[in-house]
């Protein structure tokens, strides 16, 4: 059995934003917030974070805010997914490089791949960075779904962790 990146449970936090930039002082209010209340880990740049609508070094820039910020309180996670894969493998080696515990990765939106596609994009970012990996399963968002036997495959990777 493979070591859970957190135990306990974790949010999905919104990035504030004031005018066309993220607002740090809110962000750092929010993760205090978080901390206080029990919450072992936050997931930052997920779908709730804005990953889809951001630069990728504001999300850069984030994550390791966030990291920064914690201290090690609490874990995080950030999401790195992207419909192209060697996008998920930069925020992927970012992520790693600020001190993430692991990344969040959604099924590549838009691009309807076939499973053994998904397997490919999945295992590419997980073969190319060395951190623990959660697969995240949302079709009615990203239009395609992982099945029974791809999450099979997939457990087999030592880097992918879990699923949402």
């Amino acid at each position: 059995m493979k070591t859970p990146i957190f135990t306990g449970a974790a949010t999905a936090i919104v990035t504030p934003f004031r005018g066309n930039t993220i607002d740090f002082d809110k962000m750092a209010e929010l993760i205090d917030i978080q901390y206080k209340n029990g919450i072992s880990c936050i997931v930052v740049c997920g779908t709730t974070g804005e990953n889809a609508t951001q630069p990728i070094t504001e999300h850069e820039e984030l994550v390791k805010f966030c990291v920064q910020h914690t201290a090690g309180r609490m874990k995080i996670v950030a999401g790195v997914g992207s419909n192209d894969t060697m996008t998920s493998v930069r925020l992927a080696t970012s992520a790693k490089a600020s001190g993430a515990d692991g990344i969040l990765m959604v099924t590549p939106y838009y691009n309807k791949t076939s499973q053994r596609g998904l397997v490919q994009h999945f295992s590419t970012v997980a073969d190319r960075v060395e951190i623990p990996m959660i697969l995240y399963n949302v079709p009615g968002r990203t239009g395609i779904g992982l099945t029974a036997d791809t999450y099979k495959i997939l457990s087999k990777h030592p880097n992918i962790n879990g699923i949402k």
